[in-house]
């Protein structure tokens, strides 16, 4: 291939231009770039509100590019047909890509790498969707942190380089191939009539991302530590959505992070810690592919979880309907925005699989399916934290109360208040919008009656002891 024939850039959730070491490279150099997302297998396999978004982001990059210059080609079909042919039809003698972890996406990534090799084709693979590549963080004694906070007291003081600056210019070929049209791919049309209720809440691309962090450091960061916990109030940063998908890198969040420390801005620090938290989940992923699809302790193989979706608890979980306002109200800013507050995430994560003694693997099933910032290493460690069968150097037997959980973290009400409509006589808009979302097979009104509890917090806390009770952990 001559010096000068096309970089292929394949994007798939580095969906930005800056700090972007895979796009740098390319326009280094010197060469035509021909940037392609691909619909592939893996993206087939990403659930209803995780593809909805994701093709919000593709369509933002998209027009990122062609303000640049250039253009993003679209394909759909399996990764390495596509990239076969976009290489027959342009010469390109170089694929690029950033490199991702989890099992799906390193099975097809080799895959394509090796065959791409056979062709005599630059294949290469770039860091940037993590802080540090998960080859880089060892122990002492070799080998992988499997308790998070040794791994951050280890990488807490790493000097890491600066963010890259979005390409000057991004080279364009002399001809461009096809592209599909990426309305014709349809990917939001699993979420049915739910689309039109969570598409205001998501804030999407690389612009809109960098001002949420910086609107973040500005005015909610020195308060992190605290606030954060508040289901009720606006404390987070809202960064999860953006880094799924790569509209903004972990890189840049770091160092805005430590800039707000050095400015005397404590709880940044916190924020820091968020971040390695995400890292930690990705090197276990990477180390430990299990994570996604087995217990991650083996020991918890034979523990009696029950995992019949048709089961009441478990249909009454999932529609926001345990009686519990703490468990519903989150489930049901789930279904509106298509996010949830970590806390949230916790409690219901742990009502479902000790309460109701439902195997982890339905929550995060179902968390994929209607989550627009899933991210596949989070949600598999969350899940198996929550349930006391992954790495957590906390005791397995906790069990989060939901009653005292309201107590601590929505006394006033505000956050029960936004998201259940059933117990007020004037609902909230956001309230009202959940039963806008749900599927009209659900038969819900905002004036049927508010359920009694499926569940009481004692009886199920009894009940998951007394399991713990029986099992040799």
């Amino acid at each position: 291939m001559s010096d000068k024939s096309p970089i292929i850039m394949w994007f798939r959730r580095d969906l930005r231009l800056g700090d972007h070491p895979a796009l740098t490279k390319a326009c280094e150099s010197g060469r035509p770039v021909v940037p392609l997302f691909i619909h592939d297998e893996v993206v087939d396999g990403q659930g209803a509100a995780a593809r909805m978004r994701l093709g919000l982001s593709v369509g933002s990059l998209a027009k990122s590019l062609e303000e640049a210059g250039s253009k993003l080609i679209l394909r759909k079909g399996q990764a390495l047909d596509v990239l076969r042919d976009v290489i027959e039809e342009t010469g390109a003698g170089a694929v690029y890509w950033s490199r991702l972890y989890d099992g799906a996406s390193k099975e097809r990534d080799t895959a394509v790498k090796a065959a791409l090799k056979d062709d005599e084709v630059e294949a290469e693979s770039f860091a940037g969707h993590l802080l540090f590549e998960p080859w880089t963080v060892e122990t002492k004694t070799g080998g992988f942190y499997k308790v998070y906070t040794p791994m951050w007291k280890a990488v807490r003081d790493r000097e890491l380089a600066e963010s890259l600056s979005s390409p000057s210019k991004i080279p364009a070929p002399d001809s461009w191939p096809d592209s599909d049209n990426l309305d014709d791919w349809q990917m939001g049309a699993d979420m049915k009539r739910g689309h039109d209720v969570v598409l205001p809440h998501c804030t999407v691309g690389e612009t809109a991302a960098s001002h949420r962090l910086g609107a973040f450091i500005a005015h909610r960061v020195a308060d992190y530590k605290t606030k954060r916990d508040i289901p009720g109030v606006d404390g987070t940063s809202g960064l999860s959505e953006n880094l799924t998908y790569g509209e903004i890198s972990p890189l840049k969040c770091w160092h805005a992070g430590w800039r707000a420390l050095h400015d005397g801005k404590q709880d940044a620090e916190v924020f820091l810690k968020e971040l390695v938290w995400r890292e930690f989940a990705y090197h276990l992923i990477h180390h430990t592919p299990r994570i996604e699809t087995d217990n991650w302790k083996e020991d918890w193989d034979a523990f009696p979880w029950q995992d019949d979706e048709r089961a009441a608890e478990i249909k009454a979980w999932k529609q926001g309907r345990t009686g519990l306002p703490f468990v519903d109200a989150a489930m049901r800013e789930m279904y509106v925005t298509g996010t949830m507050h970590n806390r949230g995430r916790m409690i219901v994560a742990s009502y479902l699989t000790k309460h109701l003694m439902t195997h982890w693997k339905v929550g995060m099933t179902w968390f994929e399916d209607c989550l627009i910032d899933w991210d596949p290493a989070s949600n598999a460690m969350g899940w198996q934290w929550s349930a006391g069968s992954g790495p957590d150097a906390t005791p397995f037997f906790r069990v989060f109360n939901p009653e005292t959980q309201v107590e601590k973290f929505d006394r006033d009400g505000t956050y029960r208040r936004m998201w259940i409509a059933e117990e007020y006589s004037n609902p909230s808009k956001t309230a009202l919008s959940y039963f806008d979302a749900i599927p009209q097979s659900w038969h819900m009104e905002p004036n049927d009656d508010y359920p009694d509890p499926i569940v009481s917090p004692s009886d199920g806390r009894e009940r998951a002891l007394a399991a713990y009770k029986d099992r040799d952990f």
